[in-house]
């Protein structure tokens, strides 16, 4: 079956997601006090309301939740392609393994966006973007001509 404009867009929202967490992730990881990509010092105190001292556990999350799990869906909805492992966490039968999970990553965003606000993370204009990307992520899964797309018959 011949993708729809909505399965192009949420193979770009999420590609586009894999691609920020991935190069955000791993800078955390290896600059833990966030400084090398442009966070303020005063940032680390921020996190004095978190349970983290620094950025290395949320920049492994980043990389690995909002990174790699996103690419990896992201070569699903382009390919189609079945992976056994990923189809054994598909609660959801009828629809592809790559669906479920760009549903998850969408919701997984926006729930990290918002941990991060109720850790005292000071809110700027990348939480509103990046919850917009989530929301529109799980707006764009559940949209007919994608589901349609990804449907298992």
């Amino acid at each position: 079956m011949k993708k729809s404009i909505s399965s192009y867009l949420l193979i770009g929202l999420v590609f586009f997601l894999a691609i920020g967490a991935i190069w955000g992730g791993l800078s955390l990881v290896l600059d833990p006090s966030g400084v090398d990509i442009g966070f303020p010092p005063a940032m680390l105190e921020q996190l004095e309301q978190s349970p983290f001292s620094n950025f290395l556990a949320p920049g492994l999350f980043l990389f690995l939740f909002l990174g790699i799990f996103p690419m990896i869906a992201t070569y699903g909805l382009i390919t189609k392609r079945e992976l056994k492992w990923a189809k054994k966490m598909n609660p959801y039968k009828n629809r592809h393994w790559s669906w479920t999970f760009s549903y998850y990553i969408g919701l997984l965003l926006i729930l990290w966006i918002n941990m991060q606000l109720l850790f005292g993370i000071e809110f700027g204009i990348l939480h509103f973007v990046y919850t917009l990307l989530g929301v529109l992520i799980v707006f764009v899964a559940h949209l007919s001509s994608t589901k349609k797309i990804y449907s298992i018959p």
